[in-house]
């Protein structure tokens, strides 16, 4: 199923369609400001580890991102930051990148899985923040790649709905998403944050 999303002014029934799949432990692909994602409810562990297997991944070691509606919001999750880590998420969020922080511990356990840290994202994109919103929790953020190098990232939501049908629940076409992926940002050591990957993001400090 794929439902057609415009970023700019998110239909609430569209909006409220794909929260229902999310609550009842489905996995959807949905667009961020960087490129599209799997995503699905935090607390639906066989959710989770569908994504891993569509990816190839471990579900019980691979760090998955959460995608939050705000700063305010990632405290739930999240030890308080200091002043200057708190700046730097205020001066570039919402924006193209993955901040490392350390977690607490009401971090679910299927997913913590004995790390200390999460990957936080708030998209400069309406139709992620829009679900997160109406859902009342954060969703998991893992990027769509594509098999072809070259490409690295699947942009067209057509394309990757005909390739995904089968093994997702649901795509949201918000149109073509980008090559470049987010930058992540370490931000657990105590003297200055750490780029582990330059994306799509320029970091302000």
């Amino acid at each position: 199923m794929i439902v057609k999303v415009y970023p700019e002014n998110p239909n609430p029934k569209a909006i409220a369609e794909i929260v229902d799949v999310i609550s009842d432990g489905g996995v959807v692909v949905y667009p961020t400001d960087t490129v599209y994602s799997f995503g699905c409810s935090i607390y639906k562990p066989k959710a989770i580890e569908r994504i891993a297997q569509i990816k190839g991944l471990n579900a019980k070691k691979h760090r998955f991102s959460f995608i939050f509606e705000n700063i305010s919001n990632i405290t739930q999750f999240t030890k308080s930051v200091d002043n200057k880590v708190f700046k730097i998420l205020k001066k570039n969020l919402p924006g193209p990148f993955t901040f490392v922080l350390e977690a607490n511990t009401e971090m679910p356990k299927h997913i913590r899985m004995g790390s200390s840290t999460i990957g936080v994202r708030i998209p400069e994109n309406n139709i992620p923040l829009e679900i997160v919103k109406l859902l009342g929790e954060p969703i998991i953020s893992t990027s769509v790649y594509d098999e072809d190098e070259l490409i690295e990232y699947t942009t067209d939501p057509e394309l990757i709905a005909e390739k995904y049908q089968n093994v997702v629940d649901l795509v949201v076409d918000g149109g073509f998403g980008n090559v470049f992926a987010s930058t992540i940002v370490d931000c657990t050591n105590s003297d200055e944050p750490v780029i582990l990957r330059k994306g799509l993001g320029e970091l302000q400090l």
